[in-house]
């Protein structure tokens, strides 16, 4: 359909909008969302973007192009919109719009507030469950040095559970001072609840409040002549005003902001946050968002009810770079989740434009630092491209990896890294289920049919690799075979123009030392590994080298398809030992034998009493326990 008559198509649609708050759904031709938007009136903010304007993000030629269709979902209020937001953005991940996401890159430091005795320790993973997150933390180091200064102060139990549950005595934490021990029972809940919720007070950057709390506290042991407690109480004190002498006081009205500044670059956003608390400089972190179409300011507005939901601590005031047309719907939907007032502001002067001032020149920092370490990954991919001789530079990889037990409970794995960095969204798992004797190739080739047989039957033509998300190049854990099978996989898919390699980790045959003065050093030496890169129709393979920032680079996705593909297989085989481990008689030895005579749970469903039983150490009764075990758990 040409544009021209998409756009008359749409503007007949965006004329039955309704002129009410809600939120709004942008289609594509396949019927998939492209993008979601709130308004406080739908008909008013759709047909904005089909308006001719100077900003190219978001011109007619690009809606008339992508946008097929619109629906929309009619709220009571703007309030309202926003939450809805939030939960279809959840939902349907669109395209364009911005997603701030739970970043595996940094640390938070996480408080187990569904424990008697609540925890705190780091994380990298971020759950739903009843536990606060703070954070996150660019720097582990950081996270933990908080942790520890936490805990000088605050003595809060980091065990595990399984430690905590086992305890019978004291740990050397207890002796050090750094834990209450909770877990012998040497400080009670209401005392032990107070130490968490100072440190949620700390961690909150509510320093004024806790100093407070804790001085009162002192001064009311003091007055009950609780001299210990009274003292330690003053210690806390002084060691929190040391820290806050080391932060750098940016506000003299001892405001708790957050403020966010922003830069727009082609159709990257990059917003820096600084985060103020009682007037001190608390920490910084950037976002950024690439592909961005559509408005800052609508783009700001989203990041701000992805960023603010949930537990995370909202501060008296928001200072923004750029006004957003929902300001007082995002303040009072900020004020009755705090139970005060919240203002978002826009300033041109004062002390808070120069806050904001100061934010911007952290977020030119924070671009120029991107843009050289994008510099940095395009040489690398550069030298890839030279180094494997391939025809276009790598900017999507796609590596597969095979992990079973003798041929048995066989998986596959793919990891995908785009430009030189992993994107865990695109990471695949694959059982394999036609095939139960060893076959590598017949494994690998199983693999790949799945990953590629789809977009190459979605009735896509040769040389829009781009459509259908085939990658650049291919690379396989294994040697000539395993790239032998990969290239036919391709071709019976007649998918072309995708380089392909095998990396190979094989032993170099041993050799004899050279004669010493006085005789031989000693006889053969040890076997040691090489690890070899094969080509198509290359007969020799490229040697990696130690060093090589290429060589490392292959090595590093080697690993990780590695390291996935395990990980997978021993979560497999873990659901068979967790039941087997529940019948009496089965030791670790057994279990091993079950399960690599056997491969899977449903290999072992099927099979009678007597065939378990012909397994050596296994007697008919065992066997009998066995399948009883395996019948209770059908499902």
């Amino acid at each position: 359909m040409a544009a021209k008559e998409q756009f008359i198509i749409m503007s007949l649609r965006i004329k039955n909008l309704p002129q009410s708050p809600g939120v709004y759904l942008m289609k594509g031709i396949m019927g998939d969302v492209l993008y979601v938007g709130k308004a406080k009136n739908i008909r008013n903010r759709v047909s904005s973007y089909f308006r001719e304007t100077s900003d190219t993000r978001y011109t007619v030629k690009f809606l008339a192009s992508k946008v097929f269709d619109i629906e929309y979902i009619v709220t009571t209020n703007e309030k309202e919109a926003i939450i809805l937001e939030d939960t279809i953005l959840k939902k349907y991940k669109p395209r364009y719009n911005i997603r701030l996401k739970d970043d595996k890159t940094y640390v938070s430091i996480k408080l187990t507030l569904e424990e008697k005795f609540p925890r705190i320790f780091i994380t990298r993973h971020i759950k739903k469950d009843s536990s606060r997150y703070f954070g996150p933390y660019a720097s582990a180091q950081k996270a933990r040095e908080t942790v520890r200064f936490i805990r000088r102060i605050f003595p809060l139990c980091s065990c595990s559970l399984s430690e905590f549950a086992n305890r019978v005595r004291s740990c050397i934490d207890y002796q050090l001072g750094i834990c209450s021990a909770p877990c012998v029972h040497l400080i009670s809940e209401t005392a032990y609840k107070e130490l968490v919720d100072k440190t949620i007070l700390f961690l909150e950057g509510r320093n004024k409040e806790l100093l407070s709390a804790l001085k009162t506290n002192m001064l009311t042991a003091s007055d009950s002549q609780e001299f210990e407690r009274a003292a330690k109480l003053r210690d806390q004190i002084a060691a929190i005003e040391a820290t806050l002498e080391e932060q750098k006081v940016v506000s003299p009205d001892k405001i708790d902001r957050d403020i966010f500044a922003h830069i727009m670059e082609g159709d990257a956003l990059l917003i820096q946050a600084l985060f103020i608390r009682d007037g001190r400089l608390g920490g910084a972190r950037d976002f950024f968002f690439a592909g961005q179409e559509f408005p800052a300011k609508e783009a700001i507005s989203s990041f701000l009810s992805q960023y603010y939901r949930g537990d995370r601590f909202i501060p008296d005031e928001i200072i923004l770079s750029l006004g957003i047309e929902d300001k007082d719907a995002i303040e009072n939907w900020l004020s009755e989740k705090k139970g005060k007032k919240v203002k978002l502001l826009f300033p041109a002067k004062g002390n808070r434009f120069k806050l904001l001032n100061m934010a911007e020149i952290n977020a030119r920092e924070a671009v120029k630092r991107r843009t050289e370490m994008g510099e940095a990954k395009q040489t690398l991919l550069e030298e890839l491209q030279k180094r494997l001789h391939l025809r276009k530079i790598p900017k999507i990889i796609e590596a597969f990896d095979i992990s079973n037990i003798s041929g048995k409970m066989a998986v596959g794995a793919m990891v995908v890294f785009e430009d030189a960095k992993p994107n865990k969204n695109r990471y695949r798992l694959y059982k394999i289920k036609t095939l139960e004797e060893p076959d590598d190739y017949g494994m690998m080739s199983e693999v790949l049919s799945k990953r590629y047989k789809k977009p190459a039957t979605a009735g896509f033509k040769q040389g829009a690799n781009e459509e259908i998300n085939l990658p650049n190049l291919i690379l396989v854990d294994g040697g000539k075979g395993q790239l032998n099978i990969a290239i036919k996989v391709l071709d019976e898919l007649d998918i072309q123009d995708v380089d392909m390699a095998a990396i190979a980790k094989e032993q170099i045959p041993p050799f004899h030392p050279p004669f010493k003065k006085g005789g031989m050093e000693g006889g053969l030496k040890t076997r040691i590994s090489g690890e070899k890169i094969y080509l198509p129709n290359v007969k020799d393979p490229i040697i990696l080298k130690q060093g090589s920032q290429p060589d490392l680079f292959i090595r590093k996705i080697r690993d990780e398809v590695h390291r996935f593909a395990i990980g997978y297989h021993k979560k497999l085989r873990g659901k068979i030992k967790s039941l087997l481990d529940e019948i009496p008689g089965i030791g670790k030895a057994r279990r091993n034998i079950l399960l690599k005579h056997f491969g899977s749970l449903e290999n072992m469903k099927q099979a009678s009493a007597q065939e378990i039983a012909k397994i050596p150490g296994i007697t008919i009764g065992l066997a009998e326990a066995i399948k009883s075990v395996l019948q209770e758990n059908n499902g």
